[in-house]
């Protein structure tokens, strides 16, 4: 049975899949959750130059250390880009991976680059003013913002969120990987939240090379907001653990 790597998005730590990590081990899998470098318990250890090349070092360490082949390397949200990364670094121990609620990003792309250009600018300035130049805030987790994105919380979920999670250190967002080789040779499979798999084929057959990896994956549909292992862990860990028994 493959063992399942899980590896938590902006801002979280390996706290965030502790309800998913749950029902899986309960369903007989192993499973490994990563705090990365400068959030959760790790915060103390980010310096100025804690970028996307040490979230991916702390990814093969897990996998390496552990003596674990045949991996699900699960990745949500701004998890995308390191587990990547990981992926294309050993690619003979990686069974799979599976992006939640996002996608892989072509060569040299950043996550803040994805962003909306407001999105982009409320970032710079919020690292400016509250981060010390380097480390992104936490957001406020509050209704009034993205109803959509923060679909299925509970107001117990979002004062968890506000109260657990650590800024996240800003050079993740802004450094890109390079690819020359392309996106990692192993298969992959996307958890659609926030989007159906019908908008996600439209947006592969678009033309456009930022989506044009779309075309190649696995797609499941697990409708709620962008934090599905707080809103549905259960409907998660059951989509993840069919994954790791193909």
């Amino acid at each position: 049975m493959a063992a399942l790597v899980l590896v938590p998005g902006f801002w979280l730590g390996a706290w965030a899949w502790e309800d998913v990590a749950r029902e899986l081990r309960s369903a007989g899998h192993e499973v490994h959750t990563v705090t990365l470098t400068g959030l959760a318990e790790r915060a103390g250890e980010a310096g100025p130059g804690t970028g996307v090349q040490a979230h991916i070092a702390d990814i093969v360490r897990v996998i390496e250390d552990n003596g674990l082949q045949d991996v699900v390397l699960v990745g949500h949200s701004g998890a995308n880009v390191p587990v990547t990364g990981a992926a294309a670094r050993i690619p003979g121990r990686i069974a799979r991976l599976v992006f939640v609620d996002t996608a892989p990003l072509p060569s040299g792309m950043a996550v803040i680059d994805f962003n909306h250009p407001a999105t982009q600018e409320r970032w710079r300035k919020e690292v400016a003013e509250e981060g010390d130049g380097q480390w992104l805030p936490v957001p406020p987790f509050e209704r009034t913002g993205d109803a959509h994105d923060l679909a299925g919380l509970t107001d117990e979920h979002l004062a968890r969120l506000r109260e657990r999670c650590t800024p996240q250190p800003f050079a993740t967002a802004t450094e890109g990987l390079d690819l020359p080789h392309g996106l990692p040779a192993v298969p992959s499979s996307l958890v659609a939240c926030t989007f159906t798999p019908g908008q996600l084929r439209e947006l592969a057959a678009s033309g456009s090379p930022l989506f044009a990896p779309l075309a190649g994956m696995d797609l499941h549909h697990l409708p709620t907001g962008h934090w599905p292992m707080f809103s549905r862990p259960v409907e998660l860990a059951m989509t993840l653990g069919g994954l790791a028994d193909r």
